[in-house]
Parts: structure tokens; sequence; C-alpha cells
């Protein structure tokens, strides 16, 4: 897929809504099609993180490892959605797991060629991390609820 292709995507998903077009023309260029098959681990909890995916088809599931026995998946992503904030914060390492759940297409998106854009335009830098900033929280109070559910002790309210 190329830039213009990938631009004219970018510009129909609400998290890229609102950029100046030579920001969002920068982005484009910095994202690559991926195809991942069902089951196949597109991000490995506590590994470097250096990228984020857009969901173009299917979905990607965000799992929490478990030390023991299979791990708890905390959400489904879908077409639009986003995944991965870890390359923009210290260590880059990843939080969760994320794993194809069905046949997946992404664009994936070069965190350290943005971040870099991010440390030398700090308005740019600044609107990313807002909006990163957002689906960071989004994704823990999602983490936290589903473990509070799958791990709450019989007979607590």
């Amino acid at each position: 897929m190329e830039s213009a292709q990938i631009r004219q995507l970018l510009e129909k998903q609400s998290f890229f809504q609102g950029l100046a077009d030579n920001d969002l023309e920068w982005i484009a260029c910095s994202a690559v099609e991926q195809r991942f098959e069902p089951g196949v681990l597109v991000a490995r909890h506590g590994t470097q993180a250096e990228c984020f995916f857009l969901v173009l088809e299917g979905a990607l599931m965000v799992e929490i490892p478990a030390l023991a026995g299979p791990s708890l998946e905390v959400t489904r992503l879908g077409p639009g959605q986003i995944f991965g904030w870890s390359w923009l914060i210290e260590p880059f390492r990843w939080h969760f797991n994320a794993r194809a759940a069905i046949e997946t297409r992404v664009l994936e998106f070069d965190g350290r060629a943005i971040l870099e854009r991010c440390e030398r335009d700090s308005a740019f830098g600044y609107l990313l991390l807002k909006r990163f900033s957002a689906l960071m929280g989004a994704r823990l109070e999602a983490a936290q609820r589903k473990m509070m559910d799958q791990w709450a002790p019989a007979g607590l309210p």
C-alpha cells in the first residue's frame, strides 16, 4: 500500500482527525501494511516496543500474560482501533500481549521515527501524547475491570 493510500485511510480514522496535513502525510509515510494469521503474537509483554498498529481488518486480542496457564484477554480491537503506546514511554517495553484473533490486516507505524519527530516538534509531540494518553487510560481501565471480574474472590460484591 502506498503512502497516498495510507493517508486516505488515516483521514477517515478518528484517532488521526484534526492533525495538520503535513503531519498526516508524514505519519502515513511511516506506516507499512502487515498481515497476521490467527494466533500470531504481534507484541509480547516485556519485549522491546518500537511501533504501534491501526487495525484495518480482523481483530487483535489484547492480553495480560499469566504466570501459569493461559493469558487473560483484556479486550479485542477491531477495525479503526489502535494498539500500542509502549513505544512512546521509556523503557519502551510492551505492557500487554497482542495476538491476532483471526486473520488480521494492520498498518504498522514506525514508533522510533515518530518519537524522534515528537522530540524535534513539541507541538506535534503534544498532540500525539494527548491521543495516546487517552488510549492508555482506556486500556488500563479495561484491564483493571477484566482482572477484577476474572480474579475476584467468591462472595465479594
